[in-house]
């Protein structure tokens, strides 16, 4: 006698299970341009990797002994391969009562994230879930003091392998902090909505009657930093998150992966020589140096439309992965205003925490000044980071390409651990701009010359006359400064130094604790 019967009860079960809210509600969801989550499922996996955990999980309709319906979970859980590596991952139904938790069954997102925890592999959310509902107290029979303790696993989570959130709808309430509960987020033009509280509740509120849109869609949430990502479609969104994944380790216990490159480790990119004007006034492109320099095409960029006076993200060097970034001088002239600060410190701890080397392209002309920044506390922004980048151990190199000044210029260095210094000769730099630091230091010369104008443009042109970096490397105060063109022979001169580090870094703890 076998279990046949059983197994095809199952079969059937499971099928009832695959149809998610019904016919209807799942053509109404395509309505409003969005996938279904088993859509979304079959494009994070590698083809025909997917496996589901919970599967039947759901409300049954029972009639003499036997299942005649079965409405599934709002939730997929389950795990499946990203480039031949598994991955843990929940996903949202809200084809079934909008992803609301009154609908759940069970904690299936938290089981996919104690799975993911126990198993040591990377966790992936596809977030399209509505959060709490009143129908809730209705359906258990009282109300309840809101509580937090699953949100510890989510944090705990986070110190030991990649988290990702993808937003892929309406994402209100917890699966809105789930959504920063992560090392990468991204959302999708058009159809996504991040928010604490969706209309209604802002409406009872406040008053206000406001579009969730208006509310929450990339025009507030990607340039707020809130969202990292901003993804064309659903299906750019979901190779976004692959692509992230590529770069980093399983686990903090391994090593990032290394893959054979294709690029030449020796490339010399003649564009390098010009790429930073002799007028310190003009701008430059700083995506083009970084082109010239890393893997051809390796560079994934994260955070694009925040803090956009610093580029950061991840790329390869010699088919080994690192984090990169870069001032731009188009933006408040490459400053480390707030915005960029959080930017700078979300990448350090990412790097920190996979043992990813740093490789930082500086052109930092200081915190951005005035009152503004100031009510906004630069300050103590600017000691965060401070403090983050001194208490963080991964392999450390900076190019300095241009300008580096104050306590932000700083930055650039690091006293502990692997760290190397190589100045184009385009580099100068102070404790402050001659510009700024003359009309102080030199104040009563310049008031009590005949022409104070003429005056302090002497003293400065005076002190301009001794800012070159040939003075500075006499004297040992810059260590080697090179031919622009030599730079990306020298990084992967500095990673292949770098990975021997790495190799004794592996594990929690070594770096600075990672912080959404």
């Amino acid at each position: 006698m076998s279990w046949q019967r059983e197994v095809t009860e199952l079969d059937r079960q499971t099928e009832f299970a695959k149809e998610m809210g019904g016919a209807d509600s799942v053509a109404f969801h395509h309505s409003r341009g969005r996938l279904t989550v088993r859509e979304r499922v079959a494009l994070l996996e590698d083809p025909g990797t997917f496996h589901e955990i919970g599967a039947i999980a759901g409300t049954a309709e029972w009639e003499d002994d036997g299942v005649v319906g079965l409405k599934p979970a709002n939730s997929v859980t389950g795990t499946v391969r990203i480039d031949g590596r598994k991955v843990a991952f929940s996903g949202g139904d809200f084809t079934i009562r909008g992803g609301s938790a009154d609908a759940a069954v069970g904690n299936k997102g938290g089981f996919a994230e104690g799975f993911a925890l126990k198993a040591r592999i990377p966790y992936v959310r596809l977030l399209d879930a509505t959060g709490g509902s009143v129908k809730t107290f209705e359906k258990i029979g009282r109300t309840y003091l809101p509580g937090n303790a699953g949100t510890n696993l989510s944090a705990e989570l986070m110190q030991y392998v990649p988290v990702v959130s993808a937003v892929l709808g309406s994402v209100a309430g917890l699966p809105a902090v789930q959504a920063c509960m992560c090392h990468f987020n991204v959302m999708v033009k058009n159809t996504s909505q991040v928010f604490v509280a969706g209309p209604k509740v802002v409406e009872q509120a406040t008053g206000q009657a406001i579009t969730k849109e208006d509310l929450g869609d990339e025009r507030i949430q990607v340039k707020n930093g809130v969202i990292m990502n901003l993804a064309e479609d659903e299906a750019d969104a979901i190779a976004q998150v692959r692509r992230f994944l590529s770069y980093l380790p399983a686990n903090v216990w391994e090593e990032p992966p290394v893959i054979t490159p294709e690029d030449d480790p020796g490339r010399r990119e003649e564009s390098l020589i010009a790429a930073v004007p002799r007028n310190r006034r003009r701008i430059y492109e700083p995506r083009r140096i970084l082109d010239a320099v890393l893997d051809k095409d390796s560079f994934f960029e994260i955070g694009p439309y925040y803090g956009r006076a610093r580029v950061t993200g991840l790329a390869r060097v010699n088919g080994y992965p690192v984090g990169v970034m870069a001032n731009h001088p188009k933006f408040n002239g490459g400053s480390m205003d707030i915005a960029a600060g959080e930017k700078t410190i979300r990448l350090i701890e990412l790097c920190d925490t996979f043992h990813l080397p740093l490789v930082y392209f500086a052109d930092e002309p200081g915190f951005s000044v005035g009152r503004a920044q100031e009510e906004l506390g630069i300050v103590r922004a600017g000691a965060r980071i401070v403090t983050t980048l001194t208490q963080s151990k991964t392999p450390y190199v900076c190019f300095v390409l241009r300008q580096l000044y104050g306590v932000a210029g700083g930055l650039h260095q690091r006293g502990t651990g692997l760290y190397r210094r190589y100045c184009w000769p385009s580099t100068h730099g102070g404790s402050m701009h001659i510009e700024g630091g003359t009309a102080i230091a030199y104040k009563r010369d310049i008031e009590n010359a005949d022409d104070p104008e003429a005056k302090r443009a002497e003293i400065e042109a005076r002190l301009q006359s001794i800012s070159s970096p040939f003075r500075n490397a006499h004297a040992f105060g810059i260590e080697e400064i090179i031919d622009p063109r030599e730079t990306r022979p020298l990084l992967v001169d500095f990673v292949e130094d770098a990975w021997r580090v790495v190799k004794t870094q592996l594990g929690p703890g070594h770096g600075v604790s990672y912080r959404p």
